[in-house]
C-alpha cells in the first residue's frame, strides 16, 4: 500500500468531511440557540438532495447541483422559518420527550412523502465534470469533492461572519447565551428562533445539494444522515460551529481509512469507535464548552 494511495484517501475523506461538517453545523446552530434537537435533520437533508435532482433532471432544467444551492437554500430558509414559527415554537418550553416525538413525527412525514412522490429507487446527478480530477504528482483530487468542500467551507465561513459581525447575528447569540436577558432588553426571541432554524435549514440545503453530487439518494437515507450528524456534533462539541466542522473532517477521514484498510462496511464501526473514544476522554466534545 503506497503513501500516495493513503494520501489520496485521506484527502478525499477531508473533502467529504467538510460537507458532513456543514450538515452537522445546521444541527449544532439550531441546538445552540433554540435548545431543540432536530431529529428530522437527516430527512431534511434528503429532501434537499431530491430537490437538487429534480432541478437537474426532473424538470428538464439541467441545473447544476451547486447552482441549485441558491433556489433550494431559499426554499429551505422559508420552510425552516415557518416550521419553527408555527410548529416547533410551542414546544420550546415543553419536556424534551415531547420535542423528540414532535420532530420524529416530522421526520416520518418527510420520509413517507418522498416515498410517495419518488418511490424507493435511488436517484443522483451526472455532471460533465463528475469523473474529472486534479493531478498533483501522485495525488489525484476529485473535482466534485473539491467543489463540494469549497462550497461547504465558504458557507461555514459566511455563517461565522454573520454571527460575529452583524447585529442580527449578535442578537441571536444573545438569545443563546441568556434567554431571559434577551427578553428583558426587548429582543423578539420567537422571531430570532425562527430565523435561526431557517439558517440551520439553509446549512442542510447547501450540504444536501453538495452531497447529491457525490452519492445517490433514497428516501430511507434520512435516518442515517441524522445519526451521522449527531455523531459529528457530539465528537466536535454540541453547540460549537468549529467543532461541527472538525468533527465532520474526523468522521470523513475515519470512514475513508476504514474503507481502505478494512472494508467499506466498516465505516460506521470506525465512526462510532471514534465517538466512544471522544466521550471517554472528553465527554463535552473536542471543542465543547463547559455548561
Amino acid at each position: 500500500m503506497s503513501a500516495d494511495l493513503i494520501a489520496n484517501v485521506v484527502i478525499a475523506g477531508v473533502l467529504t468531511g467538510l460537507v458532513y461538517g456543514l450538515m452537522a453545523l445546521g444541527l449544532s446552530v439550531i441546538f445552540g440557540v433554540v435548545r431543540v434537537v432536530n431529529f428530522a435533520h437527516g430527512e431534511m437533508m434528503t429532501v434537499a438532495m431530491y430537490a437538487a435532482t429534480v432541478l437537474f433532471a426532473g424538470l428538464g432544467l439541467g441545473l447544476d447541483p451547486f447552482l441549485a444551492i441558491i433556489p433550494v437554500g431559499a426554499a429551505f430558509f422559508v420552510f425552516g422559518y415557518a416550521l419553527q414559527w408555527v410548529v416547533i415554537n410551542p414546544f420550546v418550553t415543553r419536556p424534551e420527550h415531547a420535542q423528540f416525538m414532535l420532530l420524529v413525527a416530522v421526520a416520518i412525514i418527510l420520509v413517507n412523502a418522498l416515498l410517495a412522490i419518488f418511490g424507493p429507487d435511488a436517484r443522483g446527478v451526472q455532471t460533465d465534470y463528475q469523473l474529472d480530477s486534479l493531478a498533483m504528482g501522485g495525488i489525484l483530487i476529485d473535482k466534485t469533492r473539491l467543489y463540494a468542500a469549497g462550497v461547504a467551507l465558504a458557507t461555514a465561513l459566511g455563517l461565522l461572519v454573520f454571527f460575529k459581525k452583524t447585529r442580527v447575528g449578535t442578537a441571536i447569540r444573545a438569545c443563546a447565551d441568556n434567554h431571559l436577558g434577551a427578553l428583558i432588553v426587548g429582543l423578539h426571541v420567537r422571531r430570532l428562533y425562527a430565523l435561526t432554524f431557517g439558517i440551520g435549514a439553509v446549512c442542510v440545503a447547501v450540504a444536501g445539494c453538495a452531497m447529491v453530487a457525490l452519492v445517490d439518494v433514497t428516501p430511507s437515507a434520512g435516518p442515517a444522515f441524522t445519526l451521522l450528524a449527531f455523531v459529528i456534533v457530539i465528537v466536535g462539541g454540541l453547540g460549537s460551529m468549529a467543532g461541527a466542522l472538525l468533527g465532520g473532517v474526523l468522521i470523513g477521514v475515519s470512514e475513508a481509512l476504514a474503507g481502505l484498510l478494512v472494508a467499506p462496511s466498516a465505516k460506521s464501526m470506525f465512526s462510532f469507535g471514534l465517538l466512544i473514544v471522544v466521550l471517554l476522554l472528553r465527554p463535552r466534545g473536542l471543542l465543547g464548552r463547559k455548561t
